[in-house]
């Protein structure tokens, strides 16, 4: 343990908390059969979390703000690892609901100050590749975390699905307790000072620009092993090796945005939605049977996807420097509601237009992401002008 760099365990943390969120889609059947219950009561167990981290995302963060990172992280880790215990005995329906609130509760809270604790580990020149890093975690969770609680427990059992959570979350606490220095004593910025953030119209623009590009995202992702099954024929098992190189992708894609957004933040931005949007005019004018064909647009497909985590949070978070924090707990927030958002208005044109519907929904959304982006661009900042500008004369 003393050999790993801190920011490992930060994104194992992200990790775990994504997969705890994420995983238990991987066992719905699972939990239908065990309590006896709907298709739609067990969604809830999803629906659920995402709604508690979209509207008491930032009141957490905000509270818990001022208080110790290090220590905060560390029992936000394990209340993660022991709610996951509790959930894997769970008597009934009811209670496996309740013990999803909790870690819901502290999701933005793990979160937001992971992403500040990660920046901090690293030279300010090399801050957006350290947060890079850290979202490996996060795109590794919401990637893989469904095939993995899936497979543990069809090789195991239910209960070892979700003592997985709890001991990669264990391993994690226990790695930033022994690698993560505290944070150096700094003036407590008060929750007014924090609040103010919110008057600034820009700052909202950004968030705006976030919640598009994550409705983009997951208007398409949301309805993914269905076109892939029913647009590119692929069986079941193509479906999820296809799934699983989406994955990697994603992680590359990840890292090798940190770096670009790191050398040109405007212009990445700018570029995101586009380049998303590219990705799914290759789904709509090349989805068939090749297999090579699929791998080659699954992976530009998944880098360009998941790099949108890394995008829209430094996006979003440049416009609120003094405040990151609780920033950061308002982008969870709002990105949870692009994924309603967009699996919602991705639904809606696919029961009008079919399958390719949900293509055009995303692109409507990439649309209007880019539009609101270079309003910001152009209107409301010096510094991103120049950026502009440059981007121009690239």
């Amino acid at each position: 343990m003393k050999m790993l760099h801190p920011i490992y365990f930060l994104a194992l943390g992200l990790f775990g908390v994504y997969t705890i969120e994420f995983g238990v889609v991987g066992i719905l059947p699972v939990i239908i059969e065990r309590f006896s219950i709907s298709a739609s009561q067990a969604g809830l167990l999803v629906g659920l979390f995402a709604l508690i981290i979209a509207v008491f995302g930032p009141i957490m963060v905000l509270l818990l703000s001022r208080f110790n990172r290090k220590k905060v992280l560390t029992i936000a880790l394990f209340i993660f690892a022991g709610t996951s215990v509790l959930s894997a005995y769970a008597p009934n329906f009811e209670s496996l609901m309740v013990l999803r609130i909790i870690p819901a509760l502290f999701h933005p809270v793990y979160f937001s100050l992971a992403f500040v604790a990660a920046v901090s580990l690293y030279p300010p020149q090399e801050s957006t590749r350290a947060a890079a890093k850290a979202f490996v975690g996060t795109s590794m969770g919401m990637v893989l975390g469904v095939p993995l609680t899936t497979l543990i427990a069809a090789q195991f059992s239910y209960e070892a699905s979700f003592l997985f959570c709890a001991v990669v979350n264990c391993i994690a606490g226990l790695g930033i307790i022994a690698r993560l220095p505290d944070a150096p004593d700094k003036t407590r910025i008060s929750y007014k000072e924090q609040l103010a953030i919110l008057r600034k119209f820009p700052l909202w623009l950004n968030i705006t620009a976030s919640t598009l590009i994550f409705a983009a995202m997951f208007s398409v992702y949301s309805y993914s092993a269905e076109y892939l099954a029913k647009e590119a024929g692929m069986s079941a098992q193509m479906i999820s090796i296809l799934l699983v190189i989406f994955g990697i992708g994603g992680v590359a894609g990840n890292l090798y945005a940190g770096k670009l957004i790191g050398q040109n933040m405007v212009r990445t931005t700018i570029l995101h939605p586009i380049l998303l949007a590219g990705a799914y005019g290759l789904l709509y004018l090349f989805a068939g049977p090749s297999l090579m064909t699929m791998l080659v647009i699954v992976v530009i497909w998944g880098a360009t996807h998941t790099s949108g985590l890394i995008v829209t949070q430094i996006w979003l978070t440049s416009e609120a420097p003094e405040a990151p924090e609780f920033a950061t707990g308002i982008y969870i927030s709002f990105i949870n509601l692009g994924v309603t958002i967009g699996s919602t208005t991705g639904g809606w044109f696919l029961a009008r237009m079919g399958l390719q519907g949900t293509l055009y929904s995303g692109l409507l959304f990439a649309a209007l992401a880019v539009l609101v982006i270079v309003v910001k661009v152009l209107f409301f900042s010096t510094e991103l002008r120049k950026g502009g500008a440059q981007i121009a004369a690239d």
